[in-house]
């Protein structure tokens, strides 16, 4: 088993399936030392979009969802990149993670939701897992999602 398979499973998490695209697009696309993995929405078992993770952060979404749902996508994230590489210990680093939420204009804690996200690699990958990031607050996402995230590795 290898190093990064072991810690998700100390961490009670079970991979899903890679998602496939929903439209014109690869899921994942390796350039060189680079693996670029499309943004991920939190999808949960089958496929779908998880409970409570529908709507708009500020507009009777509460901040938890975000977080919540921040972390369902970085798992998502991890499966679309084992089924691109195998092997989990390719990765040598989370180098950006891009994050965007579904909020009102009034809605600020966007950047603490993205920690969601940010929390579950280093929890993952350790100090590997530090990254750079950008987080925004759109207007709509794909079937009405709460986030999307995005992520480039650096693989072996």
């Amino acid at each position: 088993m290898s190093v990064v398979a072991a810690r998700l499973k100390e961490l009670g998490i079970e991979l899903p399936v890679a998602a496939i695209p929903v439209a014109n697009y690869a899921p994942f696309c390796r350039a060189g030392a680079l693996l670029f993995v499309s943004g991920q929405l939190p999808l949960g078992a089958g496929g779908k979009l998880a409970p409570g993770h529908i709507g708009r952060l500020g507009e009777g979404v509460e901040f938890q969802a975000g977080v919540d749902a921040a972390r369902l996508c970085a798992i998502n994230l991890i499966a679309q990149a084992r089924a691109a590489l195998e092997n989990l210990d390719l990765i040598l680093r989370v180098v950006r993670l891009g994050g965007f939420f579904n909020a009102s204009p009034a809605f600020a804690d966007m950047p603490r939701a993205m920690n969601g996200a940010s929390d579950l690699m280093v929890e993952v990958f350790g100090e590997r897992g530090r990254h750079a990031r950008t987080t925004v607050g759109v207007s709509h996402l794909p079937l009405g999602a709460i986030a999307e995230v995005e992520a480039i590795f650096e693989i072996a």
